[in-house]
């Protein structure tokens, strides 16, 4: 028997539960560059730079929250669904663009991008009409993950006193 989608759902952000451990995206398989280079940046920090859970997922529907720390190294990538970016409170810069509270940006399935967040880093919505989705890195580029590496490791002890942008 199928069962249906709820008509109607509540969700508390105090329930909301780590995005790595939802299971709602799915990796495909890093080069062995990016390998490398992602076992390093954690090494010197990285997962301390970033925080995202998983708020609310429905068959077709799914909202994550993103908390990404002051110059956050965001490798370049894709996904394999739509996805619309509502920033709720600090920056970040995409391309040429510098978005603030209350900008946004839609990423169609399947383009490439990233974005670089603030001085007081990026806090976003991301909504997708899917609660399965891929990542696929785009940065098997040694040189990023060099200064990724340098970046977080020279960032981690400014990113133990930030606090959440909406928090300021």
């Amino acid at each position: 028997m199928a069962t249906t989608a709820p008509r109607f759902a509540l969700f508390r952000a105090s329930e909301a539960c780590d995005f790595e451990e939802s299971g709602v995206m799915s990796q495909a398989m890093p080069t062995e560059t990016e390998m490398t280079g992602a076992v390093a940046a954690v090494a010197a920090g990285m997962l301390e730079g970033t925080t995202v859970k998983l708020l609310f997922a429905l068959p077709g529907i799914s909202l994550t929250h993103a908390w990404f720390k002051s110059g956050f190294p965001l490798p370049r990538h894709t996904h394999d669904v739509d996805c619309l970016y509502y920033i709720v409170a600090g920056s970040l810069r995409i391309g040429v663009e510098t978005l603030a509270k209350g900008d946004g940006f839609f990423v169609g399935a399947g383009v490439p991008y990233s974005y670089v967040p603030g001085a007081d880093g990026v806090e976003v919505l991301e909504f997708r009409g899917s609660n399965s989705f891929d990542i696929k890195l785009l940065a098997d580029n040694p040189t990023f993950w060099t200064k990724a590496v340098d970046m977080v490791a020279g960032k981690r002890e400014a990113w133990a006193r930030e606090v959440t942008p909406s928090a300021l």
